[in-house]
């Protein structure tokens, strides 16, 4: 469990071109209004252009991956760096892309050590979605030097971060789930099954706190109902821009 309002930190991170200064600004104002008592948001990023005052930014740290290598959220494993930027406290990390619909008190409440989306399209296994993490600042440096130590032989065996991480930490005993209603998936939650999807607009599943935006859907595509090659059309949900602002 979470401890006090005085270490709780919210952080994110930010890089490349993809995710403009809008996208941090909206999440920490989305917090703001979902989260109460006393809280930092942090921001890992290359580029700190246009953030608003509140947002605490700091550099990511070097994860030193081969030149033209994917990315694949690698770069998220730096938040468990021993002594990040003298950071200490429990983070709640948030992908820069995530709509806050609901309260966030009980991400910092709910007893676990390391608490992670589970997979939804593949339920049995136990990677989780790295779109909503929490966990103690500095407790899992090993996730990140066994990275550093092996790349080449993770970046084979694992697609991604988030296999990776939770991979590791189940092997610990330390991997555990949010209550699975908390995190909706736009795409598989919130968008209604065929044929409906024709004619109702997506809507928050009950007792969503959190939509995840993975894939190729973003916020301004759904408001918009752009489905940019999503495999289920999904009608315009406007409603999405009461939450999705400053």
């Amino acid at each position: 469990m979470a401890s006090a309002d005085a270490d709780r930190i919210v952080l994110c991170m930010k890089w490349g071109t993809k995710y403009g200064p809008e996208y941090v600004n909206r999440l920490y104002a989305m917090v703001r209004r979902h989260l109460s008592g006393d809280f930092r948001f942090v921001c890992l990023t290359d580029d700190a252009t246009g953030l608003r005052a509140e947002v605490e930014c700091h550099p990511i740290p070097d994860l030193a991956l081969p030149e033209g290598s994917p990315e694949r959220g690698w770069k998220k494993l730096t938040t468990f760096e021993a002594d990040l930027h003298g950071l200490r406290g429990t983070a709640l990390f948030l992908d820069v892309d995530v709509v806050v619909t609901g309260s966030l008190d009980a991400f910092f409440e709910h007893p676990g050590e390391f608490l992670i989306i589970h997979d939804w399209k593949r339920p049995w296994r136990v990677t989780g979605n790295s779109s909503v993490y929490r966990f103690r600042l500095g407790a899992h440096a090993d996730v990140l030097e066994g990275f550093r130590r092996n790349d080449a032989a993770v970046r084979a065996q694992f697609r991604n971060e988030q296999a990776y991480l939770s991979d590791v930490l189940h092997r610990q005993g330390k991997l555990a789930y949010w209550p699975a209603e908390w995190c909706a998936s736009w795409k598989y939650h919130c968008i209604p099954r065929f044929p409906a999807n024709l004619w109702r607009e997506p809507a928050v599943p009950p007792g969503a706190r959190i939509l995840i935006f993975h894939g190729v859907m973003n916020p301004p595509d759904a408001i918009a109902g752009r489905s940019n090659g999503n495999w289920r059309y999904a009608r315009p949900a406007p409603w999405i821009a009461s939450y999705w602002h400053e």
